[in-house]
């Protein structure tokens, strides 16, 4: 299994030790796993400033010494893309994005402020709020920085009581204008484990999104649980797998140097 989304005391949100997420991974039956770090741009964010990639990468040299020969590590980033700071994102693409196995692009941010609270969704409705989102996610991907675009639909995580009628259904013209870039730019989003354990309790995307994904002729899946502790690491990849083979993916991305390999999901599923 792949866990593509793992966070550690280089995000701001997180006091979880590499070490202890190599270790779980392990015992998790998880064969690669990438340490995906926020890199926030945002100024009033409170990770703006926390990410040293120097201090990373030495993490990163650390735990491949130690649990290398059981797993395979690998140097990621997340990197928080809106169109305000899309300047300062270019030039950290531009200086660190090389030195790097793997790159996620997420947007955290709508047009006031932090999606990923409930309280931006006051006195707005979800259609506004994914329509913003969409866009950011549009020019995220034709600006050819990531490898992976992160929780597709992550606004239906944070929707108060109020707004809890989201329906993929009602954004499906949208999502198939967004998967014709998609296709043609050869980017990949990943199947965000996050959901399944919290709420919504579904991934991020679900399969009805997966499934207009493989009529637009997609195949570039990534796959991640977006831990933040130790024993989160690896969950929900399973029933994930099985999800994408019944929604036509046959296989998963594999990445070295930025470059993604197709693994065939049948060779990451146990015999049956």
């Amino acid at each position: 299994m792949f866990d593509y989304h793992v966070h550690t005391v280089r995000s701001v949100d997180c006091v979880t030790p590499i070490e202890a997420s190599c270790q779980a991974a392990i015992e998790h039956g998880v064969t690669e796993i990438a340490f995906t770090d926020h890199v926030d741009h945002q100024p009033l964010d409170e990770g703006f400033g926390f990410y040293r990639p120097d201090d990373y990468f030495e993490d990163i040299q650390r735990v491949r010494e130690q649990f290398g020969d059981r797993l395979n590590i690998l140097r990621g980033i997340e990197v928080d893309y809106h169109d305000d700071t899309r300047p300062v994102v270019e030039r950290f693409m531009h200086d660190f994005g090389h030195q790097y196995d793997f790159v996620i692009g997420s947007v955290h941010y709508g047009n006031s402020g932090r999606i990923i609270f409930p309280d931006y969704f006051a006195g707005t409705t979800n259609d506004a709020v994914f329509a913003d989102y969409f866009a950011q996610i549009q020019r995220a991907v034709e600006t050819g920085w990531f490898d992976t675009i992160g929780h597709l639909d992550i606004p239906k995580r944070y929707m108060p009581k109020t707004h809890r009628d989201y329906d993929p259904e009602r954004y499906k013209d949208r999502l198939m204008e967004l998967f014709a870039i998609f296709v043609a730019n050869k980017q990949a989003f990943e199947i965000n484990t996050s959901g399944i354990r919290q709420r919504p309790k579904a991934s991020m995307p679900g399969p009805a999104i997966v499934r207009w994904y493989v009529e637009a002729g997609g195949t570039r899946i990534t796959t991640g649980t977006d831990s933040h502790a130790a024993q989160t690491v690896g969950a929900g990849l399973p029933t994930t797998l099985n999800m994408l083979l019944l929604c036509g993916i046959t296989s998963i991305l594999s990445f070295r140097n930025r470059v993604g390999t197709a693994i065939a999901i049948d060779s990451l599923l146990p015999p049956t």
